[in-house]
C-alpha cells in the first residue's frame, strides 16, 4: 500500500510539474518583443464599428467616447455606437450629448454583456452602411490613439480577430488594483505576446478587440455565457482561425478597488471558465489529435485553467505536508527531482520573474527592481544564519525581521511610493492565493449565470493615463 501511495503521488506530482514547465517555457517566449514598423507604412483601409457595451455607466461613458473620438484614424472610416443595456440612469442621455449613435436595450430577463452584444451585432448587420470589422469596448475603458492603426494592420495581415493590450488606468488606487494590474501586465507579456511569437492563437480578453464582420456572421456570436470572450475564442480555434495580438494597441481598463468587488468579478470569470471548459475542452483535444494542431491543444489547456489551478494547489499542499510532517507521509514530492540549491535558485528567479517583466513593460523602475533582487536573497541569508535545515519558527521569525528591515529602510526614503509598491507587491501573493477558493466557487457554481455588474466610480481621462 505504501508503494502504491508513493507511486501514485509521484505520477500526480510529475504531471503537475510538467504542466508548470510548459507554462514556464511558454512565458519565456514572451520576453522577446519584436519591433514591427510595418504599421506606419500600412494605409488605413478597414472600416470599423466601435461598440461600447454599457450598463448604468453615467460616471464614465463620456471619457471612453472622448478617447475614441480622438483616435488617430480617418473619421470617415469608423463610427461609435453605445449599447445602453437595461440602463436606469443617464448613460444613454450623456452618450447622445457626446454625439454618438446610442441604442437602448430593455430586456431584463436577458442581462449581460454577451446578450447585449448579440443584440447589437444583429442591428449593425442590417444597417445600410457596411463595416469591415467590429471593435468591442467596455464603458470604463480608455483607448490609445494608435488603436485602429494597429488593428487595421493586423487585419490586413490576414487575422480575422485581433486582441489589443489591456492595461490598467488605476493601478495606484489600492493593493487590489495594483495586483490586478500586475497580473494583466504579466499575462500580456508572458502569455499573449508569447503565443504571438510562437504562432499560436491568442485569447480574447473581453474588451479591446476587433472582429472581421464576415467571420462573425459565419460563426455567429452565440457567446452569451459569463465569459463570452473565451467561448468565441474556442469557436474560432475549432474552425481553424487564430486570434492575433496587437501589443501596442492599448486599452486602459478600470480595475476593481476592493477585495469584495474583485472576488465577485473573478468568481464570475471562473464560472464562465468552468462552463466553457466543460463544453469545449474535449472538442479542442479531439481537434488537436485529429489535425495535429498544437494551437488547439494550447487553447484546450487554457480553458482547463481552473482545474490546473486546483491541481497546482493540491501539489503544493502535499509537498508542505510531506516536508513538515514529523515522520513524513510516504508520498513523493517534487523536491526530490532536484537538489536544494537548485530549488533555492529557482525560487529566487521565480520571485524576480514578475518584477523583471514589469521592468520590461516599463511598469517598474530599476531602483525598485534592485530592491526586490536584494529582498529575494532571504533564503541565502537564512541558510547562512540558521544552517541548511532551519526550523519552522526560525523561518517565520527570520522572515519577519528581514521584512521589517526592508520596510524601515524604504520608509526612510523621501519617495514613499517605493514603500507602498514594495508592500503591495508582497500582498500580490495573497491576491494570487485567493484564486484557489474563487476557483472552487466558480466550478461549483458554473451553471449559475447571473451577471454581477461592477460599478465604476472614477472619472479618468485618456490624457491622465498616456
Amino acid at each position: 500500500m505504501k508503494e502504491f501511495i508513493f507511486n501514485s503521488t509521484a505520477i500526480f506530482q510529475i504531471i503537475v510539474f510538467l504542466i508548470t514547465m510548459y507554462y514556464l517555457i511558454l512565458s519565456l517566449c514572451g520576453l522577446y518583443k519584436k519591433e514591427d514598423k510595418g504599421v506606419e507604412k500600412c494605409a488605413p483601409k478597414n472600416t470599423f464599428a466601435m461598440i461600447i457595451a454599457a450598463h448604468n455607466e453615467e460616471m464614465v461613458i463620456s471619457n471612453i467616447i472622448e478617447s475614441l473620438k480622438d483616435i488617430d484614424y480617418p473619421d470617415e472610416l469608423y463610427d461609435i455606437f453605445v449599447v445602453a443595456d437595461n440602463c436606469t440612469d443617464n448613460t444613454a442621455k450623456i452618450a447622445r450629448e457626446c454625439g454618438v449613435d446610442v441604442h437602448e436595450r430593455h430586456v431584463p430577463d436577458k442581462r449581460g454583456k454577451g446578450c447585449a452584444l448579440e443584440w447589437m451585432f444583429d442591428r449593425i448587420f442590417k444597417m445600410d452602411r457596411k463595416y469591415d470589422a467590429i471593435a468591442i469596448f467596455d464603458a470604463d475603458n480608455l483607448v490609445s490613439k494608435n488603436f485602429l492603426k494597429e488593428m487595421n494592420y493586423k487585419l490586413v495581415q490576414g487575422y480575422k480577430v485581433v486582441q489589443g493590450y489591456i492595461d490598467s488606468k488605476n493601478p495606484d488606487d489600492s493593493w487590489i488594483t495594483e495586483s490586478y494590474s500586475i497580473s494583466f501586465w504579466t499575462a500580456n507579456r508572458l502569455f499573449q505576446l508569447a503565443r504571438s511569437n510562437l504562432g499560436l492563437s491568442n485569447q480574447i480578453g473581453g474588451t479591446g478587440f476587433c472582429m472581421d464582420v464576415e467571420i462573425l456572421k459565419k460563426l455567429g456570436w452565440g457567446a452569451t455565457c459569463l465569459t463570452e470572450d473565451l467561448e468565441f475564442t474556442c469557436k474560432l480555434v475549432l474552425h481553424g482561425h487564430k486570434v492575433g495580438w496587437a501589443h501596442n494597441a492599448i486599452v486602459y481598463d478600470e480595475k476593481p478597488i476592493t477585495l469584495k468587488q474583485s472576488w465577485n468579478q473573478r468568481k464570475r470569470w471562473m464560472k464562465g471558465f468552468a462552463d466553457v471548459s466543460s463544453r469545449f475542452f474535449f472538442k479542442l483535444i479531439k481537434k488537436s489529435i485529429k489535425d495535429r494542431s498544437f494551437t488547439a491543444l494550447d487553447c484546450a489547456f487554457y480553458t482547463f485553467q481552473p482545474f490546473i489551478t486546483l491541481l497546482t494547489c493540491l501539489s503544493a499542499i502535499l509537498t508542505l505536508l510531506q516536508n513538515n510532517a514529523e515522520h513524513g507521509l510516504n508520498i513523493f514530492v517534487i523536491n526530490y527531482l532536484f537538489s536544494p540549491i537548485i530549488w533555492k535558485i529557482f525560487s529566487i528567479l521565480g520571485f524576480l520573474f514578475t518584477p523583471f517583466v514589469m521592468l520590461l513593460e516599463k511598469k517598474l523602475s530599476k531602483v525598485m527592481f534592485v530592491v526586490f533582487a536584494v529582498y529575494s536573497l532571504n533564503m541565502v541569508v537564512f541558510s547562512y544564519v540558521f544552517g541548511s535545515t532551519p526550523t519552522f519558527n526560525q523561518i517565520m521569525i527570520g522572515n519577519l525581521v528581514y521584512l521589517g528591515i526592508f520596510i524601515i529602510g524604504l520608509g526612510t526614503m523621501k519617495n514613499k511610493y517605493f514603500l507602498k509598491l514594495f508592500v503591495w507587491y508582497l500582498l500580490y501573493g495573497i491576491y494570487t492565493l485567493t484564486w484557489v477558493p474563487i476557483t472552487i466557487q466558480g466550478i461549483i457554481g458554473k451553471n449559475n449565470k447571473d451577471w454581477n455588474h461592477t460599478k465604476h466610480v472614477r472619472q479618468i481621462s485618456i490624457q491622465e493615463v498616456e
